[in-house]
């Protein structure tokens, strides 16, 4: 607030000045003071005007932000509910656009119906008409959440002579393949069917509760929630090889997101817990991504989970990254861009400092879309062109910085892309590394798009479980697998493997090439 106006009464000037001269000098005294302090009091105010200002100037680009994101037309083109989906994707097809009819993949299973006419006559000559040919089309059958039941018939051997002989015969049962949840009615096929709905495809229990209901079968949501908790169990030690092969790896991403857990030792149910999200370089031919839970977001947890890395960790300005052994950071364009897209949008002017910057973002990335398929010799080689581009980015934020308002958004957006401007650059050391750290936000986001589904989870091995089968969904995406079939294959093997035993023949590279 402005302070108030000066209250400082004016020294009153005698009619007639006095002839001594040490009254004289007192009275030119107080009136150099009064001066002083109506000088600092007006500057005074001139500062809190000037801040107000800020203020106002915060609020307006706030406000501009606000309505861009709300209205803007990112947020028209999303579907924005789930009961007028159709109509919506509908719209969004040119009625002038004709597609051909849509080929079904050839691996689908088949049925085929034939359709004949009992005794067909020529309406010619009336003479009869043999067969000539076939005309063929076909169509998409869809049978949702088929439910069946394998029936596991263990025959039993008994003695004949001990039988005649003995007062008691030894029967002997043949064993049946370990599974996966011992004494359960979940096969391999049904714990793969329920983790896949949930962590693949955002589906809640309580939903696949109603399916299932739907199909005459009547599991509660608890037992379901008890088959994801051991389903996580069962896949951990795979969970496991993916984290050894990571931290092999000299190029590694990284990025955290919120997740609530309500019954967690020492926290509030409404208090916020992390899931930790670790990945392969985005060049790496055998990616692997590790969903890793921790009750917080300090600096010890990426230290602990990275312990035996040594290389390039790719992610945001996040400060939790930085100073951990045989680590090195490298920032993110992304999160630049993004903050100077804000600063954009929020001062609502096509041209400007904004727009200069990322111009110049603009530039760097348009020498990675032709690198993209480069070898990472080549891809760096390439990258030699950012560094004029990078050398005048600099020099011109270095200039701007002096001359622009440190809260507003565009001056928040200068003075982030300089403190992070040595991880920045860091890219171009390596065709190994990538510009950004997209690729990890990508695998972050299924998980983000089922805690709107879910909310929360209720314990923390619930969350741990689901930390360990979104590993096993990402993993899968990353390298190009039906989740579905790799859980299934898990959920059968390793039951019968031991403790400990070699898994690489279940890693989702050598899977891949069994499945297809």
């Amino acid at each position: 607030m402005l302070s108030s106006v000066s209250t400082i009464q004016p020294l009153s000037m005698p009619a007639n000045l006095p002839d001594d001269i040490n009254q004289l000098k007192q009275i030119i005294a107080q009136l150099h003071q009064q001066v002083n302090d109506l000088s600092q009091d007006n500057q005074t105010q001139a500062e809190e005007i000037s801040e107000l200002k800020t203020q106002v100037e915060y609020m307006r680009e706030q406000l501009n932000l606000s309505k861009s994101k709300r209205f803007g037309k990112q947020s028209e083109k999303a579907p924005r509910g789930t009961f007028n989906e159709a109509e919506q994707q509908a719209k969004a097809e040119p009625k002038h656009h004709k597609k051909g009819k849509q080929k079904l993949p050839e691996h689908l299973e088949r049925e085929t119906r034939v359709y004949t006419l009992a005794a067909p006559v020529c309406d010619c000559c009336q003479q009869s008409m043999h067969a000539c040919g076939t005309q063929e089309s076909e169509q998409l059958k869809i049978i949702p959440e088929k439910v069946s039941v394998i029936r596991h018939q263990q025959t039993k051997y008994a003695c004949r002579s001990c039988e005649q002989t003995q007062t008691k015969s030894q029967i002997i049962t043949a064993s049946k393949p370990a599974q996966p949840i011992p004494g359960s009615v979940a096969s391999p096929h049904a714990l793969a069917a329920v983790v896949t709905a949930k962590y693949c495809d955002a589906l809640p229990l309580y939903r696949q509760e109603d399916i299932l209901k739907r199909g005459g079968l009547s599991i509660s949501r608890t037992t379901l929630a008890n088959w994801c908790i051991k389903a996580g169990q069962i896949v951990e030690p795979m969970v496991a090889c993916f984290k050894q092969n990571l931290l092999a790896s000299t190029v590694a991403s990284a990025d955290e997101t919120t997740v609530q857990v309500l019954d967690e030792p020492g926290k509030e149910a409404s208090s916020k817990s992390y899931m930790w999200v670790y990945r392969s370089g985005v060049f790496n031919a055998q990616p692997v991504v590790v969903y890793d839970y921790q009750p917080g977001r300090s600096h010890e947890y990426p230290k602990q989970f990275l312990q035996g890395f040594s290389g390039a960790l790719q992610c945001d300005g996040y400060q939790a990254y930085d100073n951990i052994e045989h680590v090195i950071p490298v920032a993110c364009w992304a999160h630049a861009r993004r903050k100077f897209n804000d600063a954009k949008t929020a001062s609502l002017k096509k041209t400007g400092r904004a727009q200069k910057a990322l111009s110049f973002i603009s530039k760097l990335y348009r020498i990675e879309a032709k690198a993209k398929d480069y070898s990472p010799d080549k891809r760096q080689a390439l990258r030699q062109e950012a560094i004029p581009i990078l050398t005048q980015f600099k020099a011109w934020l270095d200039e701007a910085e002096p001359q622009l308002t440190p809260k507003s958004y565009i001056g928040k957006a200068v003075r982030y892309t300089l403190n992070q401007w040595e991880k920045l650059i860091r890219y171009t050391d390596d065709g190994q590394l990538s510009i950004d750290n997209n690729h990890t936000e990508r695998d972050i986001r299924p998980f983000t798009t089922g805690r709107k589904n879910w909310l929360f989870s209720k314990t923390v091995k619930g969350a741990e479980a689901s930390a360990i089968l979104y590993s096993i969904v990402m993993t899968c995406r990353a390298n190009d697998i039906n989740p579905y079939y790799y859980f299934e294959k898990l959920f059968a093997e390793l039951p019968q493997r031991e403790s400990g035993a070699d898994l690489t023949d279940l890693l989702p590279w050598n899977v891949k090439q069994a499945l297809d």
